[in-house]
């Protein structure tokens, strides 16, 4: 079908401007696919309207006898339901957020969410780890609630080390986290202080929002690199791979440099 991309159990529907996902996905790949990338749609959780008195529609709150009740959300992502054996999913550069409600998905191990609008944390890890117990890799970077340096400039390194100790308290079992190996000494700071390590929503958040989505667009490639093609996406994946790849090259090579430094300049004195 039109729109649709499959090698072997990977299946594809990118840029197709969809606010759902389309009923025939699941009904034809739903039994196969082991991959499913949704990137650059238009996925959403939001309320669903109904009318009331007067001929008026109701927004996501309608007023139902003497009392207000929630109406219910449309699950954007409900398709996911059929797509049982499900190991890897993308839904980077669309419109999700806090509320995002994914069906149980036992094998889901690798989960990438960047650039979407999530601005808070607790309630969505708390979710993944009911629906997604066998995760190991998550990507949220260009989202409000990642403070990531290379993506907000007030941001520095000690904020993003804050988000991961966090994120790790939440899931245990993550091996790798946006563009970083989880190591041993942060599983084990964040099993002593990653419950009081929670990023507070900024006061500005629903700004900052609206203004990431009227700024340049910009792509995500979560790690591991192996688990994604680049060739799937528009322009600037690779370009933003290797950036920041880069970055991250220097600041090993610097602390390999130190590490070096410091030994031999610590022989130096001891021969002398």
């Amino acid at each position: 079908m039109a729109g649709v991309v499959v090698s072997g159990a990977q299946v594809s529907y990118i840029s197709q401007d969809c606010e759902e996902i389309p009923e025939f996905l699941g009904r034809k790949y739903g039994h196969m696919a082991k991959r499913l990338d949704l990137s650059f749609n238009l996925l959403r959780e939001k309320p669903r309207t109904r009318t009331v008195a007067g001929g008026k529609e109701a927004g996501s709150r309608s007023t139902l006898g003497l009392g207000e009740e929630q109406t219910p959300k449309s699950k954007s992502v409900e398709g996911l339901k059929t797509f049982s054996y499900l190991e890897e999913l993308i839904l980077d550069n669309n419109l999700l957020g806090n509320d995002l409600l994914l069906p149980r998905l036992p094998y889901l191990h690798t989960l990438t969410l960047n650039k979407n609008q999530i601005t808070e944390l607790e309630s969505l890890l708390d979710h993944l780890a009911e629906v997604v117990p066998s995760l190991q890799y998550l990507s949220l970077l260009g989202n409000v609630a990642c403070p990531n340096e290379l993506v907000c400039k007030e941001k520095d390194e000690d904020d993003y080390q804050r988000y991961r100790y966090f994120v790790l308290h939440k899931l245990t079992n993550l091996k790798f986290l946006d563009t970083r190996k989880v190591t041993r000494r942060e599983r084990e700071e964040a099993l002593v202080r990653g419950a009081f390590m929670k990023v507070v929503k900024p006061k500005d958040a629903k700004a900052s929002g609206e203004a990431a989505s009227l700024s340049p667009e910009m792509n995500y490639t979560p790690l591991p690199s192996g688990s994604r093609d680049l060739t799937n996406h528009r322009g600037g994946s690779v370009s933003n791979f290797l950036f920041h790849q880069s970055l991250e090259l220097k600041k090993h090579l610097g602390q390999i440099l130190e590490f070096l430094l410091h030994t031999y300049g610590a022989k130096s004195s001891e021969s002398r």
